[in-house]
């Protein structure tokens, strides 16, 4: 998956499979997760928002089912 970087002292960058509706975030740490059934809104929200990692944690961070696929 293309992930784009992004400008958050804790998200790295961010890409979206819209087909599977799975964002995927890479932390400045090295991991990254998979967060599943996220809807593209949601994706969207998140990219314009003036703090990334703020909006990742009020509005995706337990409110979606992930896995964390490298890292850690």
């Amino acid at each position: 998956m293309q992930r784009e970087n992004v400008v958050s002292s804790s998200l790295d960058s961010v890409g979206y499979d819209m087909d599977n509706r799975v964002l995927e975030i890479a932390f400045r740490n090295g991991t990254v997760y998979h967060y599943l059934n996220v809807p593209q809104q949601t994706w969207a929200q998140l990219m314009r928002a003036p703090s990334k990692g703020r909006y990742f944690d009020r509005a995706i961070r337990e409110r979606y089912p992930f896995r964390r696929v490298e890292g850690g």
